[in-house]
Parts: C-alpha cells; structure tokens; sequence
C-alpha cells in the first residue's frame, strides 16, 4: 500500500473514547489517534521510540515526572521504556504518532 487516505484505514476502538488507525513499513509507523474529549491514556511504557505530534485540539500529557499541555502544532519525543499518558481536554483531539520499530499489536 503505497499511496493511502487516513479515513480509509481501519479504525480500531485502542480504549474507550480514543480510535486509531495505522500506516507502516518495515521499520517505522505511523498511527492516527482521534480522542473524544475527556479521554485518558494511562500511564505506560513500552520498548519502541516514539514522536507524537498533536494536529488538533488540546491534552495533557504527562512524560516521566514532567507534565505539559500540548495543543495544535506542538509534540513530544518519547525514549523507549519511559512511562508516559495523557488526559484530553475539553476538545476533540487529533494526533499522530510516529514510531520506530512498528508496534505489532497495532498492525
């Protein structure tokens, strides 16, 4: 699939309130996250790098022991293993997240 529109990838339900949808090769992916405003991603950690990069609305996210309200154009870069989450504010919010290697369990 070399060429795809967004709104043609399969959606999956990945917790309540947030959908994702996903692109990726052999080495790297990238996901398209909708959260429903008031949404929670619990705090977590997994072996992958990842950017996330917030393309509308607003959400708390949280980074180790630092928390920032990252809105429209702005991003955070995650290490492997370091926990992380993040509460959506009152908007609906839009993001993609880029990821090295691809995780499995989203493909």
């Amino acid at each position: 699939m070399p060429f795809f529109k967004v709104k043609e990838l399969t959606s999956t339900q990945a917790l309540e309130g947030v959908s994702r949808r996903a692109v990726y090769l052999d080495q790297v992916m990238l996901t398209f996250f909708d959260f429903a405003p008031h949404s929670i991603v619990p705090m977590h950690k997994h072996p992958h790098e990842q950017i996330t990069f917030i393309i509308e609305g607003k959400m708390e996210f949280t980074l180790g022991d630092e928390i920032r309200v990252l809105e429209e154009g702005e991003g955070v870069t995650i290490p492997p293993n370091v926990e992380h989450g993040a509460k959506v504010l009152h908007l609906p919010t839009k993001a993609i997240d880029a990821w090295h290697p691809p995780r499995e369990d989203y493909r």
